[in-house]
């Protein structure tokens, strides 16, 4: 490769590299406001978002700690009722919405818990709730997931017309995913291209 070509590699290799960072700083910022500003106002239902269901043979962190947030918002009055939205797990067959559930049980939810499990990215979350939602007459939604979730999924809620549909707030989850270095720097390393994809296929607008 001839200097011209090695430039013209490292110009588009330093290009990538600063719209990843101004993306990733993006979804830093809204994960950490997201966090310091809770629903506002109460709801009908808190709609938690699946995440992968076990991780190293236990259930996923990620996972639990949204459902341990959405439970939070029962118990202190902020909606009325759970709704878990997961599909099949590729790597373990189990089906995330019923994973949820069955860790919202057992952290003391008695309330009710409507699944939707068919679902296999965040898109699908959104798109396929609808009609559990409509058919429980759910009109306010509260959406729980990650910090760093965030931001792309309140751009899928919107460009898919989610928050046309329902009034939608949004709940930042405090869980280890977020707390531990260690995941928090896998998913908002996973998050900036995960939202260029979306972007690329025309999910976001």
């Amino acid at each position: 490769m001839n200097r011209t070509l090695r430039r013209a590699a490292w110009s588009v290799l330093a290009i990538l590299l600063a719209g990843y960072a101004a993306i990733h700083l993006m979804v830093w910022r809204h994960a950490l406001a997201r966090l310091a500003d809770p629903p506002p106002r109460p709801a009908d239902a808190a709609l938690v978002l699946g995440n992968r269901a076990y991780k190293d043979g236990r259930p996923n962190p990620c996972m639990t700690g949204r459902v341990d947030a959405g439970v939070a918002l029962a118990k202190a009055g902020a909606v009325r009722q759970l709704v878990f939205s997961g599909g099949v797990d590729r790597e373990d067959g189990r089906i995330e919405a019923e994973v949820m559930a069955r860790h919202a049980r057992s952290v003391g939810y008695a309330g009710s818990a409507l699944l939707e499990g068919g679902s296999q990215s965040t898109r699908e979350n959104l798109a396929l709730s609808r009609a559990v939602l409509q058919a429980a007459g759910i009109h306010s939604v509260v959406v729980v997931t990650e910090p760093y979730h965030l931001w792309r999924a309140e751009r899928l809620a919107h460009a898919g017309g989610f928050d046309r549909q329902f009034d939608v707030q949004f709940a930042a989850a405090p869980s280890s995913c977020w707390q531990t270095w260690g995941m928090a720097f896998k998913g908002a390393l996973r998050e900036p291209f995960a939202i260029v994809n979306n972007a690329v296929n025309g999910y976001l607008h």
